[in-house]
């Protein structure tokens, strides 16, 4: 029983082991690099807790170096925009003066050498007739873009790899380093049944958040993060209490959780809406964003399942259930508290 409890309670421990562990995925910045003639601005959204660790836009200009055909663009005083109320994130915005109109650009980004190794930074490159997303850490520091020569409307559809690939890890870390949506699935999970119920009950949140996840990005409807966030943390409460309460796994599982999952898709959406992709890239990003929440959902489904097979043969197995939801309900009671009472 200790031995299926830790394997239950791993992400749980992991948490609790230290931001770092819990984070594990590092930290992502979203910068939009817009090409106009000779002049280039490059705005970079950052988390509040990487944000403290730049000092001032002269920081990242240090740290990010961009040349056109060649020659390195001068980078005028940068200024930064503090959190604002529904926004938890630090805008630094930056212009670039270049010798003559831009051609080939060249981004050389080493934000990790402030922000930690585990640092990435996702970026949108545009100008007069195209865009294309790439992705920059210690190991791609570098990406080149021809900006001549490219087919008037060329969009994300002709991103490059490491674009493409950067939206898909985007979405993996994103539900990997999420204490609550983990938190969210073990006790979707933990009252085991057929291989075709949990299925269903994981396919039911998969269509609800992929709903809420293409609404919110679209602009059709975003609501604040002060009412969503509470709500993803009472929607865990709830469901550990249904878990501890009742005797066995309710056949309307499935609705919980698509129900639920409207409400988590909203805060799958703010690591998007972060990046304020152009109309022209929304369609695919978010597609490859949401195979790769899909992606990470499935490696923690996977991880729990051999569990739940030995938890289902265990004799104490309704005492081992009572028992991790006790401890996930405390520590969805936790997150609700934070996000309510907390400024």
């Amino acid at each position: 029983m200790r031995r299926l409890l830790l394997v239950l309670l791993f992400p749980l421990l992991v948490h609790w082991a230290g931001p770092a562990a819990a984070h594990g995925g590092g930290t992502t910045g979203f910068a939009r690099i817009t090409i106009d003639g000779q002049t280039i601005r490059y705005s970079l959204t950052l988390d509040l807790e990487a944000a403290a660790k730049i000092e001032d836009a002269g920081v990242v200009s240090r740290h990010v170096e961009i040349s056109a055909d060649g020659t390195a663009c001068a980078a005028l005083p940068g200024s930064v925009q503090p959190p604002s109320p529904g926004r938890s994130t630090v805008v630094i915005v930056i212009h670039y003066a270049c010798a003559a109109p831009v051609r080939s650009l060249t981004v050389r980004d080493s934000l990790a050498a402030v922000l930690g190794r585990d640092h990435h930074t996702l970026a949108s490159i545009e100008w007069p007739g195209g865009t294309e997303q790439v992705l920059l850490d210690p190991d791609r520091p570098e990406a080149r873009i021809a900006v001549a020569d490219r087919p008037t409307g060329e969009s994300a559809e002709h991103a490059t790899v490491d674009g493409t690939l950067g939206f898909l890890a985007l979405g993996i870390e994103h539900i990997l380093t999420g204490f609550d949506h983990i938190l969210f699935i073990v006790a979707l999970v933990l009252g085991g049944g057929r291989i075709g119920s949990l299925l269903g009950i994981v396919t039911a949140f998969t269509v609800g958040h992929s709903l809420t996840l293409g609404l919110a990005v679209l602009g059709v409807v975003r609501p604040p993060p002060w009412l969503v966030e509470p709500l993803i943390a009472a929607s865990i409460a709830y469901v550990a209490l249904e878990n501890m309460v009742l005797q066995r796994t309710p056949s309307r599982r499935w609705l919980i959780a698509l129900l639920f999952g409207l409400v988590h898709g909203f805060g799958f959406a703010g690591a998007l809406l972060e990046l304020e992709l152009p109309a022209g890239t929304l369609v695919v990003s978010l597609l490859l964003f949401n195979l790769g929440v899909e992606a990470g959902q499935a490696m923690i489904i996977a991880l729990l399942f051999p569990a739940l097979l030995l938890l289902s043969r265990f004799d104490g197995r309704r005492r081992a259930v009572t028992a991790i939801s006790a401890v996930v309900l405390v520590a969805a009671v936790g997150l609700l508290a934070e996000r309510t009472l907390l400024p």
